[in-house]
Parts: C-alpha cells; sequence; structure tokens
C-alpha cells in the first residue's frame, strides 16, 4: 500500500499536481502516452527544472501540437476518456475529476453539465492535466490519497467573461465543504487543481503517519518573490494505526486518606487546567481499615515535573509514583449539528477515514438544556439523533469538515 498526501499550502493548478508527482517519480512517459491516448495528436508535456522564490521545483508545460483547439463539452471529453485504451483506474479517476468540474462549471454558468464547455482552460490541457495527473498516480502506484487545506488566493483576476474576484466562482464551487484560507494575492488555486484535489483526496488532514519514501515539488508558471509558487507531494508507506496513534505518556499516582473530600473536584479541574491529559480517583481501602482514594493523573513526558508540583500543592500526600505507559489515541475533530433550533458540537473519534465514535459534547447540551427548560438527557438524545442524521456513525466516512477544536 503507498499513499501521497499533497501540500497545497501555496496553492494548486493541474500542471502543478502533475509536476509535482512526476518529481516524485512518476515516469512522464506513461504519463504522456495516457494523454496520448485521449488526445492524439494535440498536446505535448515538456519537463524542466526552475527555482520559485530560491525553491527547485520542476515545471511541466502543457503546449499544443495543433493551431485551433475546439472548445469540447463535458459530453464530448467524457466520450473521448471512455474510449480510450486507458488502465482502468485511470479511467474511473479521470471521468470522476471532470464530471466534478462540469457540474461546478454547469452551476456557476447556470447550464447543464452535459453542455459546459471548458473553454476557461481549454479542453486540451484540461484533459492533459487530469488523466496525466490519473496516470502519474496510477504509475506510483498511490492507493490512498489525502491533502492538507489548500491557498485560493484573493484580489481579482480576468477571464474570458471578464474580471472576476478570487476565488474565481468555479473554484469557490470546488472548494466546498474543503478546509481553506487566503495564502495570498491573486489567484492560488484553478478550477482543474482544484477538482482533481477533492474528487481524489479521501480526506482534508494533516500529512498523516507515513514512512517517507519521498516528495515531489511541482512549480506553477510565476515566480513569486518571497513565496514559492509550488505544490508539493509527499510519498510514503503508511504507518500502521496501532504504531503510528500509540504515544508515550506517564501516570503519576498517590494514595491520600486525609484529605477533605469536598476538595477533590477542585484537585481534578486544577490538574486538568495545568495540562494533564486526564485526572482521576480511585476508592481504595488503606492499613488500617482507613477508606481513601488513589489520585492518578495522565500526562505526557513534558508535563511531569509542572503536574508533580501541582499535586504536592493541592494535597495532603507525602509522595508520588511515576510509571511509563503508552497510549494510544483516535484521532478526533469535532462538527456542529442543528438541535432544538441551536447549534451543539458533536465530537468525533476517527480512524483510517472512518467514523469509530461521534458523541454530543456535555457541557454545550447541560447549557441548551438549561436555557428550554428541559431535562438534560432529552437534549443529549435530540443532540445524538441529529447527529444520525448528519450521518456521523460507526463506519461512516470521516467528515471533511471537521475542526481540531470544539466547535
Amino acid at each position: 500500500m503507498r499513499a501521497a498526501w499533497v501540500d497545497a499550502s501555496a496553492g494548486i493548478a493541474g500542471d502543478m499536481l502533475l509536476a509535482a508527482l512526476v518529481d516524485a517519480g512518476a515516469a512522464l512517459d506513461a504519463v504522456r502516452a495516457a494523454v496520448e491516448a485521449v488526445v492524439p495528436g494535440e498536446v505535448r508535456l515538456e519537463r524542466t527544472q526552475v527555482t520559485r522564490a530560491g525553491m527547485r521545483a520542476t515545471r511541466i508545460e502543457v503546449t499544443p501540437s495543433a493551431h485551433d483547439h475546439a472548445h469540447r463539452t463535458w459530453r464530448e471529453v467524457r466520450r473521448l476518456i471512455e474510449q480510450a485504451p486507458l488502465a482502468d483506474p485511470v479511467r474511473t479517476s479521470a471521468l470522476a475529476a471532470f464530471a466534478r468540474l462540469a457540474v461546478a462549471e454547469a452551476h456557476v454558468h447556470g447550464t447543464s453539465p452535459e453542455e459546459v464547455h471548458f473553454h476557461e482552460v481549454g479542453a486540451w490541457d484540461s484533459i492533459a492535466d487530469v488523466v496525466g495527473v490519473c496516470a502519474a498516480l496510477h504509475d506510483l502506484t498511490v492507493t490512498e490519497l489525502t491533502a492538507g487545506p489548500v491557498a485560493l488566493g484573493f484580489g481579482r483576476v480576468t477571464t474570458a467573461h471578464g474580471e472576476l474576484p478570487v476565488p474565481a466562482p468555479a473554484v469557490a464551487e470546488l472548494a466546498a465543504e474543503w478546509q481553506v484560507f487566503a495564502g495570498g494575492e491573486g489567484e492560488l488555486a484553478t478550477p482543474t487543481g482544484l477538482a482533481l484535489l477533492t474528487t481524489l483526496a479521501r480526506e482534508c488532514a494533516p500529512l498523516p503517519h507515513l514512512r517517507l519514501e519521498r516528495t515531489g515539488v511541482g512549480a506553477g508558471g510565476r515566480d513569486i518573490p518571497g513565496r514559492p509558487n509550488v505544490t508539493r507531494v509527499f510519498l510514503g508507506t503508511p504507518v500502521p494505526a496501532t504504531t503510528a496513534d500509540a504515544a508515550e505518556a506517564v501516570v503519576l499516582e498517590t494514595n491520600i486518606d486525609d484529605l477533605d473530600p469536598r476538595v477533590w473536584p477542585g484537585v481534578l479541574a486544577s490538574l486538568m487546567e495545568a495540562g494533564a491529559s486526564d485526572a482521576w480517583l480511585t476508592p481504595i481501602l488503606m492499613k488500617k481499615g482507613r477508606p481513601a482514594h488513589t489520585l492518578s493523573v495522565l500526562c505526557p513526558p513534558r508535563e511531569v515535573e509542572p503536574l508533580r508540583d501541582a499535586v504536592f500543592r493541592l494535597t495532603t500526600t507525602l509522595g508520588v509514583r511515576e510509571r511509563p505507559v503508552r497510549k494510544t489515541e483516535l484521532r478526533r475533530g469535532w462538527t456542529l449539528v442543528d438541535v432544538l433550533g441551536d447549534r451543539l458540537p458533536v465530537k468525533v473519534g476517527h480512524r483510517g477515514g472512518r467514523i469509530l465514535q461521534a458523541t454530543p459534547e456535555f457541557a454545550p447540551a447541560a447549557a441548551l438544556a438549561a436555557r428550554l427548560g428541559l431535562p438534560v438527557h432529552v437534549v443529549l438524545a435530540a443532540a445524538t439523533a441529529a447527529a444520525q442524521r448528519a450521518a456521523l456513525t460507526t463506519g461512516a466516512p470521516t467528515p471533511r469538515t471537521l475542526t481540531p477544536e470544539p466547535a
């Protein structure tokens, strides 16, 4: 299994992604053969080495072989791809990316996807980019693609329809449910690049755990001072989740039999605020039959010293014992659901692109219950039902719109 992650933090275009994949090791001859199979004799692909703001990068220049190119509709492009002698994964991926692009362009121009003309980018170079990227991924045997947030740019751009705001309407349509930011002035993401990314990438996520094999750097046409105009690809073998998600941690423990029980809630809260991953009490029976509690504090190794000091400061203990442990966590994020006329956060635990846990957050639910004069369990039940309606269920695909902090 081979995975790739796309860094589009400086923007993305179809030719930039293609260049990054070639720079990462995809055979340019395989890419050329796939493009030639779809539009024979129409396009040339040439590789050059360039620098962008001092960074070395590969540039793939897509140029026409003929003087006159018709602006093809999605129906015509689909027929060319379906009839071309392509590997099945290349054909399937290319059709999916073009279909997404056609739907977005149709929505922007108020027409049907079948009749959309790919005139803004030109059918020949959009075919080269889309088919080329799909062929490059196939050549690299990439089985899983993810990507980070995308820089879209800001300002205005001149198109065949006149001057438009950045991001252009088609780009904004294609970016729906993806994490985006401005990133710099000008058009940093093109419709073709974004259609490829949002179609082929499984999710918008940070760089995954990989045994990194190589990286690829693909250049855009402009050299922008102070900001490398590049798209990067990281290629490698996924590290098993049992290894990747495990982290070193430390448990601090102490037995206490002489602390006023009313103090414990504040002790636990203070330890959490001081950096503990978790803190809890376990009732025990000590010598001479004295009832007591074991205080346990789970924390990263870097937090041991301040939390040990906090335990001595907040309790009556005379000693703290420590033991190293390994902790395995699900990745987590938050999203909002509509509940009883309000919006409540749901915490989602996920692994491998699938949801394993989805739980409404208690404190916001309790606050809403208080405002509405309802029992908390009624609001929690409504939030759970809303989460299920939003497909936040065990085994469902991880949403692309999760935020890393509580919503």
